[in-house]
């Protein structure tokens, strides 16, 4: 079955950088669009970025030009490095890849922005 395993997260200050991995296995993942979601307490979970299986990338206007998606078809996995780090930006980080039917999430990985 599919499974997606994110790592990397914690907890860093204002304007400091992280770097999330996620590694898949269980699907055929140079063919797969990957993406990131994010949950906010007392938010709804939103989109970060995707990563098409071209390498084609979007970005939720809240990030743009501070993360960058990036996937290793190698490795079968996608990454997210978050430059420029706000409080806001805080929240549980999924990795998620739509399947035939439904989409298949990781467990999530929490991030937390100081001020």
């Amino acid at each position: 079955q599919v499974q997606l395993v994110e790592s990397g997260g914690g907890l860093v200050q204002t304007g400091e950088s992280l770097t999330l991995s996620c590694a898949a296995s269980g699907i055929s993942f140079r063919l797969a669009a990957m993406n990131w979601y994010r949950q906010a307490p007392g938010k709804q979970r939103e989109l970060v970025a995707r990563i098409s299986s071209l390498g084609s990338t979007q970005y939720a206007d809240p990030v743009k030009g501070r993360f960058t998606i990036s996937r290793d078809n190698a490795k079968n996995t996608v990454y997210l490095q978050m430059n420029s780090l706000k409080p806001e930006d805080t929240g549980v980080y999924y990795c998620a890849v739509p399947q035939a039917i439904g989409t298949a999430w990781g467990q999530g990985i929490q991030v937390t922005v100081s001020s």
